[in-house]
């Protein structure tokens, strides 16, 4: 079967119109403005028109679309770098998995790193259900604030969406992340883990997250933030530097 989107007649129509086209138009006409190209157009009729509409199978695509469509191929459009964010974008940032497991190896172990002596084995021992709502509060935090966490009221600064991932890739990202928010004195964070029919990578998270001393409470994200498919996490605050 053809790449092409239309039939090889059609594809010559088009190249015999881009002939044309290219020939420009006759400067000596009197017209003006009304000049037309020196040689007639020969353009698609109306009935193979049709017949590419009814072999593309949609009724979005009108005549003027496939029209348009045969201009237009062959081109291909041009990358804008010149593309500024929009004045009121959030400032919250979606880290990729792999760039933080790559991180983390280049910066090699640390005795500060909170996700030190995870045991996958204890996590994978309470498996939770692809739909099910996580949620956990360290003892000491207050009932207020975990209320407000639960409604999704509390700003998360960085994101990290481990799909795809192995565990152990799956661990390292989300241990990165909370490395590097604690280090940026920032509180909030979201891991997107996803749901899936085994759910794996969200008991993994789920487990890992209770391990964690500097864990301070987590629950499943507001609809807007992934729903289910992540989760919110609250971190303790940093102590301020005595001296």
């Amino acid at each position: 079967m053809s790449n092409s989107l239309f039939s090889k007649e059609m594809q010559d129509q088009l190249k015999e119109l881009k002939g044309q086209l290219s020939k420009g138009r006759d400067t000596t006409s009197p017209d003006g403005e009304d000049q037309k190209p020196t040689e007639p157009v020969s353009l698609p009729t109306q009935k193979q028109v049709k017949k590419t509409v009814k072999q593309l199978g949609s009724e979005h695509v009108d005549d003027d679309k496939v029209l348009f469509m045969q201009a237009m191929h062959g081109v291909n459009p041009l990358e804008d770098k010149n593309v500024r964010s929009p004045a009121g974008a959030t400032k919250a940032n979606k880290l990729d998995a792999a760039t933080l497991s790559k991180r983390a190896a280049a910066q090699g172990s640390d005795d500060a790193d909170l996700g030190a002596g995870l045991s996958d084995m204890q996590a994978l021992l309470n498996p939770v259900a692809g739909e099910a709502y996580l949620s956990y509060k360290h003892p000491t935090l207050q009932n207020k604030i975990f209320d407000q966490l639960k409604k999704g009221q509390l700003r998360w600064y960085d994101a990290v969406d481990i799909h795809g991932c192995t565990i152990e890739e799956a661990r390292v990202a989300m241990t990165q992340l909370l490395n590097q928010a604690k280090q940026n004195n920032e509180t909030m964070v979201k891991i997107v883990h996803g749901k899936g029919s085994e759910a794996i990578l969200k008991t993994c998270v789920n487990g890992w997250l209770r391990q964690i001393p500097e864990v301070m409470a987590f629950c499943s994200a507001p609809p807007k933030d992934g729903g289910n498919g992540a989760i919110l996490v609250l971190l303790k605050k940093p102590k301020a530097d005595s001296k």
